[in-house]
């Protein structure tokens, strides 16, 4: 039996496996919708970026959805991508989410309730966790708006569009030109 919604725990939700991607906020299951071959090629490329600008120096440190990523108020959420240092994994169960990231990006959906709880919630959410860096990554406008957390609030680093770069605060010379990043959306032949 499951518990209703807005009665779920942590624990409960761990000990579940599910088909697709699900996160625990406020006590409830969110249910993400099913990402499109578009939205996996963007994550992709973002993930191939990111792991080939990190991973000589620190291997097994960046990963895509599904990885459960613990926020400050005990809510797990699932980053599309994800830099998240060593020490905030557990080495003694590597089945736990880890506390917080470092850096995640995430992928835009068009549907106006998936854009805001990218826009908006998650910002939000990840602004009080600490996480360091937020990239979001919108196809619909082709832009990559990277925030950089200062104090408890995030601040705009770039809103970058095509033409331009997208830079990282929190990792010196790493960038993303913007329309690469959009071009590596494969249409069906």
């Amino acid at each position: 039996m499951f518990p209703r919604q807005g009665e779920w725990t942590e624990s409960d939700y761990l000990r579940r496996e599910f088909d697709g991607l699900v996160e625990y906020v406020d006590g409830t299951l969110e249910f993400l919708p099913m990402p499109t071959f578009s939205h996996q090629d963007l994550v992709a490329f973002l993930y191939e970026q990111l792991n080939s600008f990190i991973g000589p120096k620190r291997p097994r440190e960046v990963y895509f959805a599904p990885v459960r990523v613990r926020m400050k108020s005990g809510n797990c959420r699932e980053p599309d991508v994800a830099y998240i240092q060593s020490h905030r994994i557990s080495t003694s169960d590597r089945t736990q989410p880890s506390n917080g990231a470092d850096l995640v990006m995430e992928v835009v959906s068009p549907d106006p309730r998936d854009r805001d709880r990218d826009y908006h919630e998650k910002r939000s959410e990840y602004a009080a966790s600490g996480i360091r860096e937020y990239w979001v990554v919108d196809p619909e406008n082709q832009t990559i708006t990277v925030l950089v957390l200062s104090g408890a609030e995030y601040h705009l680093h770039g809103e970058f569009k095509l033409g331009t770069s997208a830079t990282s605060q929190l990792l010196p010379g790493f960038e993303i030109d913007v329309k690469t990043c959009f071009d590596s959306i494969d249409p069906p032949a």
